[in-house]
């Protein structure tokens, strides 16, 4: 049995600009300061937690609480909502997520799992804009999680309590984040790059690396030949 647990921004959906500026305006919005980048390189472990963590230390040299990252989460998510609502163009599908999602849900040799470093609440609106249930999916966000490695432990520790038959975990992910989480957890990693950039991830260690979801018989290849990025 396989544990497949994907990403979501450029994983499963494309909303990874208006995404960004939305979170970029939430905090403009509410603090009445311009943030400083969406290069999310530039900050720790690449969460929603993370970023907004230290921008608010840069800006009012403290941490947020937890209500205030809760009120600043609420009004991100209507924000998101709004887009969603007045540029539905901007959440679009990975072509053939949602059929390569169902696909694996139906087998028995199979368990899903979601570990996005975005936040749950805002991850539940992009993926029901593209039609992906989280019905009996492992899942979990950035909520409460300082790094990545921990965000995806709290998909895997879950899922192998409740079946223990579970022999092969498999991350799917599109940024170079993805490579270097699932390289500390010595996980099996399937990259997923839009066209003519697979060596992105290449570069990084990854070994295998596919386009999309539509040639769905591709994509379990590329599961069964994963392995840790070197």
């Amino acid at each position: 049995m396989k544990l497949i647990i994907f990403d979501i921004d450029g994983t499963l959906v494309y909303s990874n600009k208006v995404d960004s500026q939305c979170f970029a305006d939430t905090y403009q919005q509410v603090y009445g300061l311009p943030f400083p980048s969406i290069d999310w390189r530039r900050y720790p472990a690449v969460s929603d937690t993370t970023i907004f963590d230290a921008v608010i230390q840069e800006h009012f040299q403290r941490r947020p609480d937890p209500a205030e990252m809760t009120d600043f989460c609420a009004q991100f998510v209507a924000n998101i909502e709004e887009k969603r609502r007045t540029r539905p163009e901007e959440f679009q599908e990975v072509p053939g997520a949602r059929m390569a999602f169902d696909r694996l849900r139906d087998r028995s040799d199979c368990v899903l799992g979601i570990a996005t470093g975005g936040w749950e609440r805002p991850a539940r609106v992009k993926l029901g804009h593209v039609g992906i249930s989280l019905d009996a999916i492992f899942f979990s966000g950035a909520d409460g999680h300082w790094t990545r490695e921990s965000i995806i432990e709290s998909v895997t520790q879950p899922a192998l309590q409740q079946h223990e038959a579970i022999e092969k975990i498999v991350y799917i992910g599109d940024a170079i984040w993805d490579v270097t989480t699932t390289r500390n957890l010595n996980m099996d990693f399937v990259g997923v790059r839009r066209s003519n950039d697979q060596e992105v991830l290449l570069q990084e260690g990854a070994t295998q690396v596919i386009s999309n979801y539509q040639n769905f018989d591709a994509f379990w290849e590329a599961i069964e030949a994963s392995v840790p990025p070197r």
